[in-house]
């Protein structure tokens, strides 16, 4: 496997993308302090040759907060106690999050306030009139 398929018209070789086997955090045992089983999977998104411009554009456009200000996207998959096993659910993410950027959002279709909303808002806007009249000047007889 050289290449990690996003679609039939998307494949990254995996030589673009880094990946670090480090120490897994939390709890587990002997086990956790001694083998690097967590990955750490780097995609620089700038410099990447088999994105297109446009879906480079939408993924550094996004509010994420895996991709750094340099436009590095870091995956840390540390789910499993197996290394190989994180190996692949840190390149299924990377996958899927691809695919997400490349599916184009869904146009909003505007809709008007229904008959409840609308007395409710009228109902609220009377009883903020009620309480600002009662606030006038208090007229003696």
């Amino acid at each position: 496997m050289d290449v990690l398929k996003i679609s039939d018209a998307l494949s990254i070789p995996l030589a673009e993308i880094e990946l670090t086997a480090i120490r897994s955090q939390g709890a587990g045992g002997q086990n956790v302090n001694k083998v690097a089983t967590a990955i750490h999977l780097r995609f620089d998104i700038p410099n990447s040759e088999a994105l297109p411009e446009s879906l480079k554009a939408t993924l550094l456009g996004r509010r994420d907060r895996r991709i750094s200000s340099d436009g590095v996207l870091i995956i840390k998959a540390q789910r499993s106690r197996s290394q190989d096993r994180n190996r692949q659910d840190a390149l299924q993410r990377l996958a899927e999050l691809l695919q997400k950027a490349l599916q184009k959002p869904k146009k909003r279709v505007p809709t008007r306030p229904g008959r409840k909303a609308r007395q409710k808002r009228l109902d609220a806007k009377g009883r903020r009139s009620a309480v600002k009249k009662t606030r006038g000047k208090v007229i003696d007889d």
